[in-house]
C-alpha cells in the first residue's frame, strides 16, 4: 500500500501533552513526548528499575 499524495511523512504528530515532536514514546499508543513520559509514568502504572 502506497501513500497518498500529499500525505506528511515523518513527525506529524507531537507530544498530546507539550506538543514536541522530538523523543516521542509511541509504544503502547502513549504518544508522549521522553521529558512528559518521566512526568507521567508513575501514574500510567510504569515502575523504574535501578
Amino acid at each position: 500500500m502506497g501513500r497518498i499524495h500529499g500525505e506528511r511523512i515523518g513527525r506529524s504528530t507531537g507530544c498530546r501533552y507539550c506538543g514536541r515532536k522530538r523523543g516521542m514514546v509511541r509504544r503502547y499508543g502513549l504518544r508522549l513526548c521522553r521529558q512528559c513520559f518521566r512526568d507521567f509514568a508513575p501514574e500510567l502504572g510504569f515502575k523504574k528499575y535501578k
